[in-house]
């Protein structure tokens, strides 16, 4: 199995607010010397506490935000995040992302099938988008007639849909979710990771998975990255991190998951 994407040594900074005239600014560290690899047509998935880095790392992998250290390269090629987004087209015609709000994420001025069809103008796409539309429309269990209506017209659960059309749209490589779920039921949850296991089955897609959820992580991840104050703790498959943590932190983040005790019943 080949490497896909592949960070080394990534590193990441942000200034913060001058407290006096005459001292330095202080710096946030969001990322700390990270590498991963993420091979082809698996499923990886990175969690941790909120603040670990998560989205920031992911920004980085994409292009959408710039190391401060380190390297990134998408299939052996070197990606530049200050290149402009002309140079970047073939890396965004590689990739897709679904955000964590299905309410803010799609403009609400815009058909869904304006919506949709969006990546497929900006990256210059040939051939009959309007099909194209139809068609992934119906890939992700809505039905081709959505394209006329508006996102409002939609539940949370169906916008997400929308939004996951619109992110392989373009046929790309790698999918990235930035905690897609967590603004669904349980229901609508076990429905859109039944989707994503089967476009990733149906078309090979690359998959990583930002989540709090260590549930999804479970039951749609190979392997896991654990992130704690920016920096990986432990990594390795799933079922060897979820089930036989190394790490103190990682012991620490599975033990808060709640459970219910099977020998209390309710007054």
């Amino acid at each position: 199995m080949s490497v896909l994407v592949r960070a080394r040594g990534i590193g990441r900074t942000y200034p913060g607010p001058r407290t006096a005239l005459f001292t330095p600014r202080p710096v946030t560290r969001a990322l700390v010397d990270v590498d991963i690899d993420v091979d082809e047509g698996s499923a990886l998935g990175i969690i941790g506490e909120s603040g670990s880095g998560k989205s920031t790392l992911v920004r980085i992998l994409l292009g959408l935000d710039r190391a401060t250290t380190g390297t990134v390269s998408f299939d052996g090629h070197p990606v530049d995040a200050a290149a402009s987004a002309r140079r970047l087209h073939w890396l965004r015609r590689e990739t897709g992302i679904v955000f964590q709000d299905p309410y803010a994420s799609l403009d609400p001025r815009m058909s869904v099938g304006r919506i949709i069809a969006e990546p497929l103008w900006a990256l210059g796409i040939e051939g009959d988008r309007r099909s194209r539309v139809a068609e992934v429309l119906v890939d992700v269990g809505l039905d081709a007639d959505a394209a006329t209506r508006y996102p409002h017209e939609f539940s949370g659960g169906q916008r997400q849909r929308i939004a996951l059309a619109r992110a392989i749209v373009h046929r790309p490589r790698l999918l990235v979710g930035d905690e897609p779920l967590s603004a669904l039921d349980v229901t609508v949850r076990a429905q859109i990771l039944e989707l994503l296991a089967a476009l990733r089955r149906r078309d090979g897609l690359t998959l990583v998975m930002v989540s709090h959820d260590i549930g999804v992580v479970q039951s749609l991840c190979d392997q896991v990255v654990v992130l704690k104050d920016g920096a990986v703790v432990e990594e390795g498959p799933t079922e060897r991190v979820l089930l036989r943590p190394q790490a103190a932190y990682t012991r620490r983040l599975l033990a808060a998951i709640p459970t219910i005790d099977p020998g209390r019943t309710a007054r």
